[in-house]
């Protein structure tokens, strides 16, 4: 039986030349049918669908993005109150750390503290000189040559008045030498800090400025 529907189907797809499609038997309709569907559904993909198709995977990933921006935006929205509250306590910092570097108009009074703490310790200063102060971004060092000579109690004394000074200063290049009776001289760089005015500041911007722009020709 399935032999015999094979043979007719196969009939039906004989003496089809120069006959109008319209009369072609049904089976022959139905394969020119399908064959003529799928040729329009790829040439539909080709020209049209297939472009849809990369605009909708380029949105997609674009919503992804924006997503993304979103969840990083709400959580910061979220933590708003605690950041502001981190920077409140930096500017405290760093307002703490300021009103601890003099300023260029307080160094002659902030020396004069320093030697006044190896006199009130009863030491003899051979040597207290200042140097050339080296300029930073923000802030200058100013380097102190100092020998004193004293007992060794009073000058650990001396170097721990020098730490509880309100302003930053510290001792650097220690060098204890036992001279003649057993009084003991000490050599050392003190150095201290000041912050830069805002004329000085603004000079240093340009200078950067103008070494930058030089080195680019």
């Amino acid at each position: 039986m399935a032999n015999m529907k094979n043979i007719d189907i196969a009939a039906q797809f004989r003496g089809l030349n120069g006959r109008n499609p319209g009369l072609w038997p049904i089976v022959p309709r139905l394969v020119c049918a399908l064959l003529m569907a799928v040729f329009v559904v790829a040439l539909g993909w080709y020209f049209y669908w297939s472009d849809q198709m990369d605009t909708l995977a380029q949105g997609a990933q674009q919503e992804e993005t924006l997503r993304k921006e979103y969840q990083d935006k709400l959580q910061q929205a979220i933590n708003l109150d605690a950041l502001r509250q981190q920077k409140k306590q930096a500017e405290e910092y760093v307002a703490t750390l300021e009103k601890q570097l003099p300023s260029k108009a307080e160094m002659d009074a902030l020396l004069s503290d320093i030697n006044q703490a190896g006199l009130g310790r009863g030491l003899q200063f051979e040597l207290f000189k200042p140097g050339s102060q080296v300029v930073k971004d923000y802030y200058a060092e100013q380097p102190i040559n100092i020998k004193v000579n004293g007992s060794y109690h009073d000058i650990g004394a001396f170097a721990g008045d020098i730490a509880s000074l309100p302003r930053i200063v510290t001792l650097n290049n220690l060098n204890l030498v036992v001279g003649q009776g057993g009084a003991l001289s000490l050599d050392a760089v003190a150095k201290t800090f000041r912050y830069l005015d805002r004329d000085e500041v603004d000079a240093q911007r340009k200078a950067a400025a103008k070494d930058k722009k030089g080195a680019k020709k």
